[in-house]
């Protein structure tokens, strides 16, 4: 039995007490991996950003709110599991200075000031020290061809740290299907037909499941 740390949903990042930055995760997909992975036995946390989705049973839920918030609950979480599978749709930045209360509305232009926030999953897989962390790259089949969508995958794969990376098209943000690719560190890349949220779930769960095999294999031989 593998313990797993999921990450999933979007983060909110607070202007004041009431405004915030997010994005359309609907955290479906980072859910269907945490309940599946409890269905094949295997213990699971699950550092969940806002969500209205019920939690799998079997499932260990950590909510969290901000980018910071949840990278302070991963590591914390990921000092007891084996795998770390980085689904949650984490915002890229956060306002410089969250005003206090609610500052009221005028009608001049508003300019914000942001700044990056962590890289939960590279911050992951720096510390993997022979666990395995996979994570999630989401791209837009519209704007980008075939080959431009690899080129940055596979980048960030290397410069994450990462076992393997799975492509998702933007398009299927909320939709109850997805299309993916499982691209490996060793080069290789299987693309999937088009999956319910479950059905992709379970066929990255037993590609990590094969990739933690084989790496159990050349530790022992």
């Amino acid at each position: 039995m593998t313990k797993f740390l999921v990450t999933a949903g979007p983060t909110r990042e607070y202007l004041d007490e009431v405004r915030y930055l997010s994005n359309a995760s609907s955290g479906k997909m980072g859910y269907a991996i945490a309940g599946q992975a409890a269905q094949l036995g295997h213990r699971v946390v699950l550092v969940s950003g806002p969500c209205s989705l019920e939690v799998p049973a079997g499932v260990e839920q950590r909510s969290v709110v901000s980018a910071e918030e949840m990278l302070a609950s991963s590591l914390a979480a990921f000092r007891d599991c084996d795998v770390a599978i980085g689904v949650a749709a984490v915002s890229d930045y956060r306002p410089a200075r969250r005003a206090p209360g609610k500052p009221a509305k005028d009608q001049q232009a508003l300019q914000l000031a942001l700044v990056p926030n962590p890289d939960i999953i590279a911050t992951l897989g720096a510390a993997k020290a022979g666990r395995l962390v996979v994570g999630f790259a989401l791209e837009s089949a519209h704007e980008s061809g075939r080959m431009e969508i690899m080129a940055r995958a596979r980048s960030k794969l290397q410069a994450k740290c990462l076992d393997m990376i799975v492509i998702n098209e933007v398009e299927a943000l909320s939709a109850e299907q997805s299309q993916l690719s499982l691209l490996y560190a060793d080069g290789r890349c299987e693309d999937l037909p088009p999956l319910s949220k479950q059905e992709g779930a379970l066929r990255i769960l037993r590609a990590i499941e094969a990739l933690a095999a084989d790496q159990h294999g050349a530790s022992g031989a």
